[in-house]
């Protein structure tokens, strides 16, 4: 099956771009990603910080707040 594939791959002409092409797009995404994070403001990362945090225990202590609040 392989070799099918493989041979079927090396009949088309201008495949060898695409692995270079993809490569490429890996690096340049993660480059940007890496600069899009070492030069945020820590303003941005100190909002961000503050979302809430989605996950069952914090949903079960902020039910138990909530609830608290409205009894009082």
């Amino acid at each position: 099956m392989l070799k099918y594939i493989k041979n079927h791959m090396t009949s088309i002409d201008g495949i060898e771009i695409y692995p270079i092409i993809s490569l490429s797009i890996f690096f340049i995404f993660f480059i940007l990603l890496f600069i899009y994070v070492f030069t945020g403001s820590k303003k941005r990362f100190e909002t961000v910080s503050m979302y809430p945090i989605l996950d069952k225990e914090s949903d079960v202590i902020t039910n138990e707040i909530n609830d608290q609040k409205l009894k009082n």
